[in-house]
């Protein structure tokens, strides 16, 4: 059907229809007049359509999206498929008509459509209540507004391309990430992951930073650590690319694997402090190893007594180093420093701290009531042969770590006496009713009335109740108050 222009004009100028007005006085449209003044009311809840100097008009003449023709395409929906065929062929080959629009209408496009803005009415069926919420009038084109990078036609070849290069779809990320939902960019990512190649999934996220920080954390999430590496090698990333290369020793169960594992770590390029966590790992695990291979056979034996009066509760690999550190003051201590269990060989292998050593192997040996290898923790000798008690971690914390594990009183009190600071001293006495020391430094503060205080919280005829009198009725002491 090929006509020339002025056949074109010939033929809509002959036609029997006429464009609907709200003007138009047929009958059969009357009953939406008061529909006509309801819609007109609507002007700030509808948007207006890019194409203003368009509008659409359907087979019959009538502006498409209008209501006049909404509700006759409603009527007719019910008619016979040869019917509802003959106009899908017609509108196949449909043209815009340029026709004067009355100053009281305009576009109603968006709202057939469903496309709202906040606190607009979601549909047509919204406005007009006795209308079916199935009878949207069907769209037969895009506005010009919604055409944008789909305006030109595709081949097959250009079509497969493009999926292929994934623009399409990356307007889907770029979307989502302009929402700043990160449920939304993630589902985006598993759907690019899945269907784009890895180099040009990479390629894109590396210029777009927030798509690709969350891709890092998804595949640390799910545990992709094949895809992870891939990605960091791509970004240049070295040196996050050998810390997840090093997490994958986590998964090695066996601890000959896991040693050999870590081994091949050393060279990876960390920075200088993570390289000398890796190292430590390794010398670590190695050590663990043999200690624990060598202790599983004198417990199985039963010729070590330590390993009779206290079994072992679980085997020492893999566990920190701290935790190596107490189980050799527990079960070696007096090892030579030789031995690779000896906790004086653990100090200097791993540069173990003073603090550190000294309040690990206080726990150990506290635990075991070895007093005596307690004392010599903390006595030392000066060059001229003297000894005298120094505790690096201060002795308030000795004191709290004897009394937790039962140390007798005398022990106690000849630490607690050992505190430098006053209040802290008497604070610690009297909470671990530490008589003498409280009544001493009461007697050394000639404090009467603290004294007096304390005298109630003692036993009746006890021993310290007469220390106390005796040290009140002493003649020689000039009390504060």
């Amino acid at each position: 059907m090929n006509r020339t222009k002025g056949d074109e004009e010939e033929y809509w100028n002959s036609s029997k229809f006429k464009a609907f007005t709200f003007d138009d006085e047929d009958d059969e449209l009357s009953q939406l007049k008061e529909s006509k003044r309801a819609v007109n009311s609507l002007r700030d809840f509808v948007d207006d359509d890019d194409d203003d100097d368009l509008e659409r008009v359907s087979w019959s003449g009538e502006p498409v999206g209008s209501i006049s023709w909404s509700v006759k395409e409603t009527a007719s929906s019910s008619g016979s498929n040869h019917e509802r065929e003959q106009l899908k062929n017609r509108n196949s080959f449909s043209s815009y008509a340029q026709l004067p629009k009355p100053a009281s209408t305009y576009s109603l496009s968006s709202f057939f459509r469903g496309r709202t803005r906040p606190g607009s009415f979601q549909s047509l069926s919204d406005a007009l209540s006795d209308t079916p919420a199935k009878s949207y009038a069907p769209e037969l084109g895009r506005p010009k507004g919604e055409y944008r990078d789909y305006s030109n036609d595709w081949s097959p070849s250009d079509t497969v391309r493009r999926l292929r290069k994934g623009k399409d779809k990356l307007q889907l990320l770029e979307e989502a990430v302009s929402m700043h939902d990160g449920n939304v960019i993630t589902a985006v990512l598993i759907f690019l992951k899945r269907t784009l190649s890895k180099e040009i999934l990479f390629r894109e996220l590396e210029v777009r930073q927030v798509a690709l920080r969350h891709l890092i954390h998804f595949l640390k999430e799910i545990g992709d650590q094949k895809l992870l590496l891939d990605l960091f090698r791509f970004l240049d990333r070295t040196e996050e690319l050998a810390l997840t290369h090093y997490r994958e020793h986590l998964n090695i169960q066996d601890p000959e694997k896991r040693k050999e594992f870590l081994k091949t770590c050393i060279g990876l390029p960390f920075s200088a402090e993570d390289s000398a966590h890796i190292q430590d790992h390794y010398t670590l695990l190695e050590r663990q190893i043999i200690i624990e291979a060598n202790d599983r056979h004198l417990e199985s034996a039963g010729q070590t007594e330590i390993f009779r009066k206290h079994p072992r509760k679980a085997s020492i690999l893999n566990m920190p180093l701290v935790t190596t550190l107490f189980y050799s003051c527990f079960y070696h201590y007096t090892e030579a420093e030789g031995t690779f269990s000896s906790p004086v060989n653990l100090k200097k292998t791993f540069k173990i701290p003073e603090k550190q050593y000294v309040l690990t192997a206080l726990a150990a040996r506290a635990k075991l009531r070895a007093w005596h290898d307690v004392d010599a923790l903390f006595t030392t000798k000066n060059w001229l042969g003297y000894t005298k008690k120094r505790a690096p971690i201060g002795f308030h914390r000795v004191v709290e770590i004897l009394h937790k594990n039962s140390a007798p009183v005398q022990i106690l009190q000849e630490y607690v006496n050992l505190v430098e600071d006053v209040d802290t001293k008497l604070n610690l006495a009297t909470k671990f009713k530490c008589h003498d020391v409280v009544i001493d430094t009461c007697r050394d503060l000639k404090d009467r009335q603290q004294l007096l205080a304390y005298r109630s919280k003692v036993d009746k005829g006890s021993a310290e109740e007469e220390k106390i009198d005796a040290i009140l009725s002493s003649s020689q002491i000039r009390w504060k108050n």
